[in-house]
Protein backbone atom coordinates (compact mmCIF):
# COMPACT_ATOMS: atom_id res chain seq x y z
CA UNK A 1 0.00 0.00 0.00
CA UNK A 2 1.80 3.23 -0.95
CA UNK A 3 2.60 5.56 1.74
CA UNK A 4 1.13 9.49 1.70
CA UNK A 5 4.11 11.59 0.94
CA UNK A 6 5.02 13.81 3.77
CA UNK A 7 5.62 17.90 3.26
CA UNK A 8 8.73 19.14 3.60
CA UNK A 9 8.44 21.11 7.05
CA UNK A 10 11.41 23.40 6.06
CA UNK A 11 9.04 24.20 2.97
CA UNK A 12 6.22 24.53 5.12
CA UNK A 13 8.39 26.92 7.61
CA UNK A 14 9.48 29.08 5.26
CA UNK A 15 5.78 29.49 4.13
CA UNK A 16 4.39 30.59 7.50
CA UNK A 17 7.99 32.78 8.07
CA UNK A 18 7.31 34.75 4.96
CA UNK A 19 3.50 35.39 5.76
CA UNK A 20 4.93 36.34 8.89
CA UNK A 21 7.29 38.70 7.52
CA UNK A 22 5.44 40.09 4.47
CA UNK A 23 2.18 40.01 6.21
CA UNK A 24 2.74 42.03 9.11
CA UNK A 25 5.62 44.31 7.83
CA UNK A 26 2.75 45.12 5.27
CA UNK A 27 0.56 46.20 8.50
CA UNK A 28 2.23 49.72 8.26
CA UNK A 29 1.69 50.64 4.74
CA UNK A 30 -1.79 48.87 4.90
CA UNK A 31 -2.61 51.65 7.59
CA UNK A 32 -1.62 54.31 5.79
CA UNK A 33 -3.54 53.35 3.09
CA UNK A 34 -6.46 52.90 4.61
CA UNK A 35 -6.85 55.81 6.90
CA UNK A 36 -6.12 58.18 3.85
CA UNK A 37 -9.77 58.34 3.24
CA UNK A 38 -10.93 56.33 6.63
CA UNK A 39 -10.89 57.70 10.36
CA UNK A 40 -8.08 56.59 12.41
CA UNK A 41 -9.39 55.22 14.87
CA UNK A 42 -12.85 54.00 13.57
CA UNK A 43 -10.72 51.90 10.93
CA UNK A 44 -8.85 50.82 13.64
CA UNK A 45 -11.69 49.25 15.54
CA UNK A 46 -13.56 47.36 12.51
CA UNK A 47 -10.51 46.10 11.61
CA UNK A 48 -10.02 44.53 14.85
CA UNK A 49 -13.94 43.64 15.70
CA UNK A 50 -13.96 42.03 12.65
CA UNK A 51 -10.62 40.43 12.43
CA UNK A 52 -11.59 38.79 16.56
CA UNK A 53 -15.09 37.98 15.08
CA UNK A 54 -13.49 35.84 13.14
CA UNK A 55 -11.29 34.61 15.10
CA UNK A 56 -13.80 33.68 18.02
CA UNK A 57 -15.48 31.58 15.79
CA UNK A 58 -12.80 29.60 14.68
CA UNK A 59 -11.79 29.30 18.18
CA UNK A 60 -14.77 27.84 19.18
CA UNK A 61 -15.24 25.61 16.48
CA UNK A 62 -11.72 24.33 17.16
CA UNK A 63 -13.11 23.43 21.11
CA UNK A 64 -12.29 26.18 22.82
CA UNK A 65 -14.23 27.50 25.38
CA UNK A 66 -16.23 30.42 26.08
CA UNK A 67 -14.18 33.59 28.04
CA UNK A 68 -15.63 33.39 32.11
CA UNK A 69 -16.15 37.23 33.03
CA UNK A 70 -12.87 38.20 34.15
CA UNK A 71 -10.75 37.49 31.68
CA UNK A 72 -13.10 38.96 29.15
CA UNK A 73 -12.47 41.72 31.67
CA UNK A 74 -8.24 41.06 31.45
CA UNK A 75 -8.74 40.70 27.81
CA UNK A 76 -10.72 44.31 27.32
CA UNK A 77 -7.50 46.11 29.66
CA UNK A 78 -5.26 44.06 27.44
CA UNK A 79 -6.98 45.17 24.34
CA UNK A 80 -6.83 48.92 25.70
CA UNK A 81 -3.37 48.91 25.73
CA UNK A 82 -2.26 47.18 23.28
CA UNK A 83 -4.72 47.81 20.52
CA UNK A 84 -6.46 51.25 21.28
CA UNK A 85 -3.36 52.56 23.29
CA UNK A 86 -0.99 50.94 21.05
CA UNK A 87 -2.54 50.17 17.43
CA UNK A 88 -4.96 53.02 17.15
CA UNK A 89 -2.67 55.33 18.16
CA UNK A 90 0.07 54.29 15.28
CA UNK A 91 -2.86 54.77 13.00
CA UNK A 92 -3.78 58.02 14.09
CA UNK A 93 -0.08 59.05 14.29
CA UNK A 94 0.53 57.84 10.10
CA UNK A 95 -1.57 61.05 9.16
CA UNK A 96 1.60 63.18 10.57
CA UNK A 97 4.74 61.02 9.88
CA UNK A 98 5.61 58.15 7.24
CA UNK A 99 5.16 54.24 7.80
CA UNK A 100 8.47 53.57 8.04
CA UNK A 101 9.43 55.71 10.35
CA UNK A 102 5.75 54.14 12.70
CA UNK A 103 7.46 50.58 11.90
CA UNK A 104 11.07 51.41 12.98
CA UNK A 105 9.62 53.10 16.50
CA UNK A 106 7.30 50.35 17.41
CA UNK A 107 10.22 48.21 16.78
CA UNK A 108 11.90 49.45 19.43
CA UNK A 109 9.26 48.15 22.23
CA UNK A 110 11.16 45.47 23.71
CA UNK A 111 14.13 48.43 24.23
CA UNK A 112 11.10 50.46 26.59
CA UNK A 113 9.96 46.11 28.17
CA UNK A 114 13.44 45.64 29.22
CA UNK A 115 13.93 49.02 30.81
CA UNK A 116 10.48 48.57 33.04
CA UNK A 117 11.71 45.30 33.86
CA UNK A 118 14.98 46.55 35.03
CA UNK A 119 13.31 49.21 37.14
CA UNK A 120 10.06 48.09 37.93
CA UNK A 121 9.70 46.17 41.38
CA UNK A 122 11.63 43.31 42.01
CA UNK A 123 14.17 44.07 38.58
CA UNK A 124 17.69 43.21 38.03
CA UNK A 125 20.40 44.79 36.27
CA UNK A 126 20.17 43.05 32.95
CA UNK A 127 23.26 41.94 30.81
CA UNK A 128 25.64 43.22 29.24
CA UNK A 129 24.21 42.66 25.85
CA UNK A 130 20.93 43.72 26.79
CA UNK A 131 22.13 47.45 28.42
CA UNK A 132 23.91 48.01 24.75
CA UNK A 133 20.64 47.30 23.14
CA UNK A 134 18.59 49.24 25.49
CA UNK A 135 21.39 51.97 24.94
CA UNK A 136 20.86 51.27 20.62
CA UNK A 137 17.78 51.46 20.89
CA UNK A 138 17.19 55.23 22.34
CA UNK A 139 20.23 56.41 20.12
CA UNK A 140 17.92 55.42 17.04
CA UNK A 141 14.74 56.55 18.48
CA UNK A 142 17.39 59.94 18.85
CA UNK A 143 18.48 59.62 15.24
CA UNK A 144 14.48 59.37 14.33
CA UNK A 145 13.82 62.47 15.85
CA UNK A 146 16.27 64.75 15.64
CA UNK A 147 16.65 64.37 11.83
CA UNK A 148 16.33 67.42 9.84
CA UNK A 149 13.20 68.43 7.41
CA UNK A 150 10.17 69.50 6.90
CA UNK A 151 7.12 67.63 8.00
CA UNK A 152 5.16 67.77 4.59
CA UNK A 153 7.76 65.52 3.17
CA UNK A 154 6.73 62.26 4.68
CA UNK A 155 9.34 61.79 5.67
CA UNK A 156 11.25 64.04 7.96
CA UNK A 157 10.37 63.91 11.82
CA UNK A 158 6.98 65.71 12.90
CA UNK A 159 7.26 65.82 16.47
CA UNK A 160 3.58 65.14 17.20
CA UNK A 161 3.80 62.70 15.44
CA UNK A 162 6.86 61.51 17.10
CA UNK A 163 5.28 62.10 20.16
CA UNK A 164 2.67 60.05 19.96
CA UNK A 165 4.21 56.87 18.78
CA UNK A 166 6.50 56.53 21.57
CA UNK A 167 3.22 56.81 23.78
CA UNK A 168 2.16 54.25 21.64
CA UNK A 169 5.38 51.92 21.66
CA UNK A 170 4.92 52.09 25.76
CA UNK A 171 1.34 51.70 25.96
CA UNK A 172 2.04 48.09 24.10
CA UNK A 173 5.05 47.55 26.61
CA UNK A 174 2.54 48.05 29.29
CA UNK A 175 -0.26 45.87 28.20
CA UNK A 176 2.41 43.00 27.56
CA UNK A 177 3.69 43.19 30.93
CA UNK A 178 0.47 43.13 32.62
CA UNK A 179 -1.05 40.19 30.28
CA UNK A 180 1.91 38.39 31.85
CA UNK A 181 -0.24 37.96 35.36
CA UNK A 182 -3.99 38.62 33.81
CA UNK A 183 -6.55 35.82 33.60
CA UNK A 184 -6.56 35.07 30.10
CA UNK A 185 -8.34 32.41 27.83
CA UNK A 186 -5.95 29.46 27.70
CA UNK A 187 -6.67 29.00 24.27
CA UNK A 188 -3.95 31.26 22.48
CA UNK A 189 -6.94 31.98 19.61
CA UNK A 190 -9.49 32.79 21.68
CA UNK A 191 -7.17 34.66 23.97
CA UNK A 192 -6.20 36.73 20.88
CA UNK A 193 -9.69 37.09 19.77
CA UNK A 194 -11.20 38.31 23.31
CA UNK A 195 -8.29 41.07 22.90
CA UNK A 196 -9.43 42.26 19.45
CA UNK A 197 -13.45 42.14 20.09
CA UNK A 198 -12.94 44.21 23.24
CA UNK A 199 -10.08 46.39 21.56
CA UNK A 200 -11.97 46.91 18.86
CA UNK A 201 -15.15 47.71 20.56
CA UNK A 202 -12.96 50.25 22.65
CA UNK A 203 -11.39 52.08 19.24
CA UNK A 204 -14.92 52.75 18.49
CA UNK A 205 -16.41 54.23 21.30
CA UNK A 206 -13.08 56.07 21.81
CA UNK A 207 -13.63 56.86 17.96
CA UNK A 208 -16.96 58.55 18.73
CA UNK A 209 -15.33 61.34 21.08
CA UNK A 210 -12.48 61.51 18.57
CA UNK A 211 -14.59 62.99 15.79
CA UNK A 212 -13.76 60.43 13.73
CA UNK A 213 -17.71 59.39 12.99
CA UNK A 214 -18.75 63.00 12.49
CA UNK A 215 -16.03 62.57 9.69
CA UNK A 216 -17.38 59.69 8.31
CA UNK A 217 -18.26 59.82 4.56
CA UNK A 218 -19.27 56.40 3.19
CA UNK A 219 -19.10 57.82 -0.01
CA UNK A 220 -15.74 59.38 0.10
CA UNK A 221 -13.71 56.11 1.07
CA UNK A 222 -11.65 55.20 -2.04
CA UNK A 223 -11.60 51.69 -2.94
CA UNK A 224 -7.75 51.63 -2.21
CA UNK A 225 -8.87 52.09 1.21
CA UNK A 226 -11.43 49.87 1.36
CA UNK A 227 -8.70 46.95 -0.20
CA UNK A 228 -6.23 48.40 2.27
CA UNK A 229 -8.59 47.62 5.29
CA UNK A 230 -9.25 44.38 4.02
CA UNK A 231 -5.88 43.59 3.88
CA UNK A 232 -5.08 44.58 7.41
CA UNK A 233 -8.59 42.38 8.44
CA UNK A 234 -7.34 39.18 6.31
CA UNK A 235 -3.51 39.48 6.26
CA UNK A 236 -2.60 40.91 8.39
CA UNK A 237 -4.65 40.18 11.60
CA UNK A 238 -6.19 36.65 10.51
CA UNK A 239 -3.46 34.78 8.50
CA UNK A 240 -0.68 36.45 9.50
CA UNK A 241 -1.75 35.38 13.37
CA UNK A 242 -2.68 31.75 12.36
CA UNK A 243 1.07 31.53 10.81
CA UNK A 244 2.52 32.75 13.83
CA UNK A 245 1.07 30.46 16.42
CA UNK A 246 1.65 27.82 13.75
CA UNK A 247 5.40 28.94 13.79
CA UNK A 248 5.17 28.81 17.54
CA UNK A 249 4.45 25.35 18.03
CA UNK A 250 6.81 24.14 15.05
CA UNK A 251 9.56 25.72 14.71
CA UNK A 252 12.31 27.24 17.10
CA UNK A 253 11.70 29.80 19.47
CA UNK A 254 14.77 32.41 17.59
CA UNK A 255 13.68 31.45 14.29
CA UNK A 256 10.39 32.96 15.01
CA UNK A 257 11.68 35.72 16.91
CA UNK A 258 13.16 37.35 14.15
CA UNK A 259 10.31 38.38 12.78
CA UNK A 260 11.00 41.37 15.53
CA UNK A 261 13.46 42.70 13.60
CA UNK A 262 12.48 41.66 9.94
CA UNK A 263 9.14 43.46 10.03
CA UNK A 264 9.94 47.17 10.26
CA UNK A 265 12.86 46.63 7.60
CA UNK A 266 9.83 45.07 4.85
CA UNK A 267 7.58 48.06 6.35
CA UNK A 268 10.48 50.52 4.96
CA UNK A 269 11.00 48.78 1.46
CA UNK A 270 7.09 48.63 1.12
CA UNK A 271 6.55 52.07 2.01
CA UNK A 272 9.06 52.75 -0.45
CA UNK A 273 7.36 51.11 -3.27
CA UNK A 274 4.09 51.27 -2.70
CA UNK A 275 3.38 54.72 -1.55
CA UNK A 276 6.44 56.75 -2.56
CA UNK A 277 8.16 57.46 1.05
CA UNK A 278 11.14 58.88 0.66
CA UNK A 279 14.25 57.37 2.42
CA UNK A 280 16.63 59.54 4.19
CA UNK A 281 20.13 59.02 5.64
CA UNK A 282 18.97 59.62 9.22
CA UNK A 283 16.14 56.99 8.46
CA UNK A 284 18.63 54.59 7.03
CA UNK A 285 21.15 55.23 10.04
CA UNK A 286 17.97 55.14 12.44
CA UNK A 287 16.63 52.01 11.13
CA UNK A 288 20.23 50.29 11.47
CA UNK A 289 20.74 51.08 14.53
CA UNK A 290 17.28 50.17 16.30
CA UNK A 291 17.22 47.04 14.13
CA UNK A 292 20.60 46.42 15.62
CA UNK A 293 19.18 47.09 19.35
CA UNK A 294 16.08 44.41 18.85
CA UNK A 295 18.90 41.77 17.64
CA UNK A 296 21.20 42.41 20.69
CA UNK A 297 17.73 42.13 23.32
CA UNK A 298 15.83 39.02 21.29
CA UNK A 299 19.52 37.45 21.50
CA UNK A 300 20.32 38.76 25.36
CA UNK A 301 17.02 38.36 26.73
CA UNK A 302 16.70 34.92 27.82
CA UNK A 303 19.76 35.23 29.93
CA UNK A 304 18.94 32.92 33.03
CA UNK A 305 21.27 34.86 35.23
CA UNK A 306 19.13 38.12 35.00
CA UNK A 307 15.65 38.27 36.14
CA UNK A 308 14.82 41.27 34.59
CA UNK A 309 15.11 40.00 30.94
CA UNK A 310 12.83 37.37 31.86
CA UNK A 311 9.93 40.39 31.68
CA UNK A 312 10.47 40.71 28.01
CA UNK A 313 9.78 36.76 27.09
CA UNK A 314 6.23 37.71 26.03
CA UNK A 315 6.90 40.43 24.12
CA UNK A 316 6.42 38.28 20.58
CA UNK A 317 3.65 36.48 22.02
CA UNK A 318 1.43 39.75 23.27
CA UNK A 319 2.19 41.77 19.94
CA UNK A 320 0.84 39.19 17.90
CA UNK A 321 -2.22 40.87 18.31
CA UNK A 322 -1.47 44.33 17.35
CA UNK A 323 -0.61 43.47 13.84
Amino acid sequence: MPQKKKVNPVYVVGIALLCVYLFWGGTYVGMKIAIETMPPFLMAGVRFFAAGAVLYMIARLSGAKRPAGREWRSSAIVGALLLLGGNGVVAWSEQRVSSSIASLIVAAVPVWMMLMGWFGRGGKRPNTGVIAGIVLGLLGIAVLVFQPGKGDTGTATDLIGIVTLLIASISWAVGSMYSRSAAMPDSPLMSTAAQMLTGGALLMIFSYFTGDWSRLDISGISMRSYLALGYLVVFGSIIGYTAYIWLLKNADASLVSTYAFVNPVVAVLLGWLLVGEQFTLNTLIAAVIIIAAVVLVTIFRGKPQQAATQAALDIQKQQRSVH
